[in-house]
């Protein structure tokens, strides 16, 4: 530990404070997120104001700019007419098309919410996160997009009221007749929200809920229910409804004619009255077309994996939906700082911090191991961020209670990383070498099947195929590489639903300098079984004859396509056994082999053997002794759980397809292959007929 580095520390908490505290004025636009420019009119009451940009496109603005000044233009729109009413008329004019382009400005000095100290109500300011959030909504809004999020938060972000305000601003700004629809967790979480709207609407003067210059009463009513459940208010002036509903009453959740669908902490929601929580978004969602100016957000706090809002957010993240992914860390919350009595004070702490950087020791159960604070720091959290957490911790025992509500990021929010199999910092050692592939296409042959399915192997480029590579085969018509390509194939499904089957192909060349063995192909998708077998010889062939081990795997069937037909690798090597000449056969015990039992081909994955390979991978991780490609793999890495049976598996809701391929591989790689050689090639046919294997032999 040096002293420069301790204050190195200091200065970029510090900085990273004052990033986060920085002056943002949503009156004058200054500090704002957004594409802003300087709206500059003398005679305007904020002479310059940093508007967004879209604002500077109105016809009106524009007109303004053109003329100099709100005087002169007054003059040039109505000479007839007393010039002081002409002015305030294009004032209020221009002052509306502010309200109208920025949502920030509107909250800022239209919109009144409770004040969380206590004490009379006050106008709504954004924090940075909901600025983030925003932020988000506005590039689908100005981009004519609906707005689709899955938002994933911490506790107290107040992004509920941030979601029910932003849809009153498109309600009663953008345009007439949008009604919305907002389903809580609870009954009395929707008598919060009606209490909320209530305030705001009460306090809303109500010549903005007319156009310019029509006739209004300053007491007319601007907040009507609507029936007797006391669940639907209609605004009058814009002909819009809100309605409010809870998950724990289904029947209250039915959508209609709503552009409009805010579901609060929709994680939270449990199976109600024979109903499951997708069966209420379905009702509640069916009727909001795909089209500008809707909006639908799933919100919530995380708790726990496989459960609706888990999937949706997966599903986003990956690209699968048409929701888009947003998650706010705990350390992006302002309020979750705690600051330090004196200088030495946080001196101390960060020495400690450091100090501590490269720990796995647990003092107890709470509190959290210096890596885990280091990672967390690493990512941007502020000192006194992290004596907040540490503090907080303190009230809390076990990891999981404290990382629903405050995780550092996405994986952690729903996973129980106490269960984890693989370190999640030793994971991200593999980062800086995963990229987008070379090359993604498929392979042809000159037959579909049979023995000239490998040959003629040629590799079509296509930007939608299914086979990504990172390095092509290097084959020498005069030498060969023995030993130099290994390929691993796990059985998936056919259908979208069922599991990924998956083909890896690693290059194991740089084991024979003391090097590590590289993913370089793979195929990644869903198909026929009788497909996924020649498509897995043709691999093989493709990377010189490479030993293909397909898993057999009778532990488990992962969807209900494979329960009901069973075991499919017997099948599968039944299509290629006598036509691929390096197939892997299970190592056969002294007893078998003077007993000439029949040798037994792919990879038997069971209670025996399962817990064999993951314990050779988490060795592998440790000690980072391959070159992984792919991102998904070490996601998959990092929501890979003991169950509480003590089986092993992917979190609920997620897969372990490309993870079982590098547990299969990379044991058979460290464990039962010889290092590659240089021997002369025996023969110029890469892929001679073999003696056929019989189905009693697999």
């Amino acid at each position: 530990m040096t002293n420069d580095s301790i204050a190195d520390m200091i200065r970029e908490s510090d900085r990273r404070l004052d990033a986060l505290h920085a002056p943002a004025n949503p009156v004058t636009g200054e500090g704002m997120e957004g594409p802003r420019k300087p709206l500059r009119i003398p005679d305007f009451p904020l002479p310059v104001q940093y508007v967004p940009e879209e604002m500077l496109d109105r016809p009106l603005v524009r007109r303004v700019l053109e003329a100099g000044s709100v005087k002169a233009f007054a003059e040039v729109l109505a000479p007839d007419y007393p010039a002081d009413k002409v002015e305030r008329y294009v004032t209020e004019a221009l002052s509306r098309e502010r309200l109208h382009c920025d949502f920030p400005f509107w909250a800022a000095t239209l919109v009144y919410i409770k004040n969380k100290g206590g004490g009379d109500d006050v106008l709504f300011r954004l924090t940075p996160p909901q600025r983030t959030i925003i932020d988000r909504f506005e590039r689908a809004r100005r981009a004519g997009r609906p707005i689709r999020l899955v938002l994933l938060k911490a506790r107290q972000l107040g992004g509920s009221t941030l979601i029910q305000m932003y849809m009153a601003w498109l309600q009663l700004v953008h345009r007439r007749g949008l009604n919305s629809l907002i389903i809580s967790l609870q009954t009395k979480a929707s008598d919060e929200i009606l209490d909320m709207y209530d305030r705001m609407i009460q306090a809303y003067p109500a010549r903005y809920l007319h156009r310019q210059g029509e006739a209004f009463q300053q007491t007319e009513p601007k907040w009507v229910g609507v029936g007797a459940s006391g669940a639907i208010h209609r605004v009058p002036q814009r002909g819009c409804k809100v309605k409010l509903g809870s998950a724990e009453k289904p029947d209250s959740c039915r959508g209609g004619d709503y552009s409009l669908v805010h579901l609060s902490e929709v994680g939270l929601w449990r199976k109600t009255d024979g109903k499951e929580p997708e069966d209420i978004v379905q009702a509640a969602c069916s009727g909001v077309l795909y089209r500008p100016l809707t909006m639908i957000v799933y919100e919530s706090t995380a708790r726990g994996t496989g459960n609706f809002f888990h999937r949706e957010y997966l599903a986003a993240k990956e690209g699968r939906s048409q929701f888009e992914p947003l998650f706010i860390r705990w350390f992006d919350i302002p309020q979750y700082e705690l600051p330090f009595a004196s200088p030495a004070d946080k001196r101390a702490f960060a020495e400690k911090l450091y100090a501590e950087r490269d720990s796995d020791h647990i003092p107890s159960d709470r509190e959290e191991p210096g890596k885990y604070l280091w990672k967390v720091w690493q990512d941007g959290a502020t000192l006194e961020a992290l004596h907040w957490y540490v503090t907080e911790r303190a009230a809390r025992s076990g990891h999981a209670k404290m990382s629903s509500e405050y995780p550092s990021d996405d994986i952690e929010a729903f996973t129980d990383l106490d269960s984890a199999v693989f370190d999640r910092y030793q994971v991200r050692r593999f980062e800086p070498a995963c990229r987008t592939p070379k090359w993604t296409g498929e392979l042809s042959a000159a037959a579909a099947e049979g023995e000239d399915a490998l040959r003629e192997l040629t590799f079509h480029a296509e930007a939608a195929g299914n086979l990504a590579v990172w390095a092509k085969p290097e084959i020498d018509p005069e030498e060969e590489v023995a030993d130099r390509y290994l390929v691993t194939v796990d059985i998936g499904g056919r259908s979208d639903g069922a599991d990924f089957s998956v083909i890896v192909v690693f290059d194991r060349m740089m084991m024979a300098e003391g090097g590590k063995p590289a993913v370089v192909a793979q195929w990644y998708g869903h198909t026929d079984m009788d497909l996924l077998a020649w498509h897995a010889a043709q691999i093989a062939a493709w990377y010189d004859n490479a030993l293909l081990v397909i898993e057999s795997n009778t532990l488990e069937t992962h969807d209900r396509e494979r329960a009901v037909d069973g075991d499919q690798s017997l099948y599968i090597l039944s299509q290629i056994a006598g036509v691929y000449p390096n197939l892997y056969a299970r190592p056969q015990t002294p007893d078998e082999i003077r007993q000439g039992a029949p040798r037994r081909y792919g990879f038997h994955t069971n209670v025996s053997t399962k817990p064999m390979i993951i314990s050779a991978l988490q060795r592998v991780v440790r000690e980072q002794l391959y070159v992984e490609r792919d991102m998904r793999c070490l996601h998959e890495l990092t929501v890979y759980e003991r169950k509480p049976n003590g089986a092993f598996g992917a979190v609920a809701g997620d897969h372990d397809d490309l993870l079982m391929t590098r547990a299969i591989g990379l044991y058979i790689c460290y464990h039962e292959m010889g290092l590659p050689r240089v021997i002369p090639r025996q023969t110029a046919n890469l892929n001679p007929h073999t003696p056929t294997i019989s189905a009693a032999t697999i």
